[in-house]
């Protein structure tokens, strides 16, 4: 794994409480520099050895016999400690001598304030596969970062032996790729290619492995296509593109994304002035009476006003009767048409809030039991499921309050007037 951040933001922390995590696995740690020597890191010279014209290193101690390495500043080292770097990085071999030996390895923490910019310096970036930005602590745990320290530590978890990690990686050989998974992997290269990301053989090789250990540690027999949300860890080339990744998973494996419903809310408005317009429209008669002055003469007409209470209760009896008498008043067919229509986008609204429900719940459920899956991350997307769904409801609401509305309206029991012309929508969306 390649931490990537400015200085001070707790990297070489992040290694040593990784390390804090296995035991048996002895721990090596070093700074390196453009004059680091190979001595510094795989160990010094056997002059035993060397009598007996062997060259071979004493690397007790030293990187070739850790479990857990922590490696800063990494990309600053010289050629000849990088070339060597390379075999054990991916191999977890060590050529002392005139052989090779198997290294007990388990994980290569590298460090860097940036990224390489030499080309020579690519092979050894290709060899971490998982690359986090590492960035300062937000506002929100500012006070939480000047109290380090002053809470109890927490209580010590058992740490993972030699044999956990053995069953763990039997059990991650029986986890096979599943097709959701196989098809999301398939969709992303082409993607990668537009966005010029390359990954390599290898890196996909590798990716898929740690996917299906991740899957063995959680219960799982196979890799699905949230296994994917890794996908900014190791197809970014740098922390810039990991925003990118992030939202392709979440769009297209998770459909994670706060939704607008633009069509939806266009038809809400359009629903709305429509009736609008028809709550507003005069009589057909054009009588044109002014409503005030016609709610003054006809309280006048009731006694002159006499007897009206102080919160005007029989006045406001006259005045609807009077606003009633001064609206356009309907057939009951146009009344029926616009519920009609009105129904049908309900019944599309209704059906994507179903599916945006069901896309939630089916979210959540499999979120449970993910052990490596950060709780910030499934929080977001179950929040932008969360924001979609009050959006539906919001506008669902504003159709049902339309719909009441059109259902008020004054109807003509007399009138043999046609179905209005629909209300003009845009078509469906696919």
């Amino acid at each position: 794994m390649l931490l990537i951040g400015p200085p001070g933001t707790a990297k070489s922390e992040l290694a040593r409480r990784l390390h804090c995590c296995f035991e048996g696995a002895p721990y090596f740690e070093r700074l390196l520099t453009r004059f680091s020597t190979p001595e510094e890191l795989f160990g010094p010279l056997s002059l035993k050895a060397l009598e007996e014209d062997r060259y071979e290193r004493l690397t007790t101690g030293f990187l070739p016999q850790a479990g857990i390495a922590f490696l800063d500043e990494v990309f600053k080292a010289n050629s000849a400690i990088l070339n060597s770097l390379l075999t054990l990085l991916n191999e977890r071999e060590f050529d002392n001598g005139s052989g090779r030996t198997r290294t007990p390895l388990v994980s290569v923490v590298g460090a860097s304030n940036e990224l390489p910019t030499d080309d020579s310096l690519l092979a050894f970036f290709d060899r971490f596969l998982l690359r986090v930005p590492v960035g300062p602590v937000g506002d929100a745990s500012f006070s939480a970062l000047l109290r380090l320290g002053e809470a109890p530590a927490a209580a010590p978890v058992r740490p993972i032996d030699s044999r956990d990690r053995q069953a763990v990686a039997a059990a991650a050989a029986g986890v096979r790729l599943g097709d959701e998974a196989q098809a999301a992997l398939t969709a992303l290269r082409p993607w990668l290619a537009a966005q010029a990301l390359t990954v390599s053989d290898r890196r996909w090789r590798q990716w898929v492995a740690l996917m299906r250990v991740a899957a063995a540690c959680e219960g799982r027999l196979e890799i699905d296509r949230l296994d994917l949300w890794l996908a900014p860890y190791v197809a970014a080339a740098s922390p810039e593109d990991v925003p990118r990744l992030a939202q392709w998973f979440e769009a297209e494996c998770l459909q994670a994304l706060p939704q607008q419903a633009p069509w939806l809310t266009r038809a809400v408005e359009a629903f709305e002035r429509q009736l609008q317009i028809e709550e507003a429209a005069p009589p057909e008669d054009g009588s044109g009476v002014d409503p005030a002055a016609g709610k003054a003469a006809l309280a006048r007409s009731v006694g002159g006003g006499a007897g009206l209470d102080a919160d005007g209760g029989p006045l406001r009896i006259v005045a609807r009767a009077l606003e009633d008498r001064l609206r356009r008043h309907y057939s009951s067919v146009h009344v029926a048409a616009r519920l009609a229509q009105l129904e049908e986008v309900l019944a599309h609204a209704q059906g994507q809030r179903d599916e945006a429900a069901a896309r939630a719940e089916s979210l959540q459920h499999r979120l449970a039991g993910r052990l490596w899956l950060p709780p910030a991350l499934a929080a977001r997307w179950l929040d932008a499921h969360g924001q979609t769904l009050a959006v539906l409801d919001a506008l669902l609401a504003r159709l049902h309050q339309a719909r009441a509305g059109y259902a008020a309206l004054p109807v003509d029991a007399q009138s043999i007037d046609g179905p209005p012309a629909r209300v003009l929508l845009e078509p469906l969306p696919a």
